[in-house]
């Protein structure tokens, strides 16, 4: 299992980010959630088999029709609280 944070830079508001992330998440069985920040990128956390998690970001990097990903940039978790802390299941949008 792992669990990563990420944030999405370039056109990614307004073109049905959130909802192709949430879609695909969930076709994976993932936990977690996407939102819209005030700078224009999209932050995600999700969680769930190594191997899901890869595929999802494969797909989040490519992006919906529309969408232009110019950079996925990974975090570390910055608090044992943010490694620990359950995640939304299914994986959700929030506004």
């Amino acid at each position: 299992m792992s669990r990563v944070r990420v944030e999405v830079i370039g056109a990614v508001q307004g073109v049905g980010f959130r909802w192709f992330a949430r879609e695909v998440a969930r076709r994976l069985d993932l936990a977690g959630w996407v939102r819209n920040r005030d700078d224009g990128s999209v932050e995600i956390t999700v969680e769930g088999e190594d191997s899901a998690v890869e595929r999802f970001l494969a797909q989040v990097e490519r992006g919906p029709r529309g969408a232009r990903v110019d950079e996925l940039r990974r975090h570390p978790l910055r608090e044992v609280a943010d490694a620990k802390a359950p995640l939304g299941h299914p994986f959700e949008i929030l506004r």
